[in-house]
């Protein structure tokens, strides 16, 4: 799944931008956007097994989605805390912005996906 691919890659980024926080940082921001960016592609892993049960399959990328919105949430927290520049913030944020959209229209979708798993 193409949602996938581009959650794992945005995962990947957050951990090289996190790597950049300060070490004080590191129990809490960094520690929390890490989880929250890893458990995107997780959850939707996690749904693509569950699509022979199309709500079980919907549930596991609303909890994605969720998290998605999560760390966008961490991302505003490193901007305030003066971490990221407001490109950066900006460039990230946009990532995170596109891939709740891609699992959004993922769910709207999941009548498509679930009908190869029977």
């Amino acid at each position: 799944m193409k949602v996938y691919q581009y959650a794992r890659s945005e995962a990947h980024r957050i951990f090289k931008l996190s790597q950049t926080f300060p070490r004080e940082e590191r129990f809490s921001l960094t520690d929390q956007i890490r989880r929250s960016s890893r458990s995107v592609k997780s959850l939707i892993a996690e749904a693509w097994a569950h699509r022979r049960y199309p709500a079980s399959f919907v549930s596991k990328l609303t909890n994605a989605l969720g998290e998605a919105n999560e760390t966008q949430s961490w991302l505003d927290d490193a901007l305030d805390c003066g971490h990221l520049t407001p490109a950066q913030h900006r460039e990230h944020d946009d990532a995170w912005q596109a891939l709740g959209g891609m699992i959004h229209n993922t769910i709207e979708k999941a009548d498509d996906f679930c009908k190869s798993a029977s």
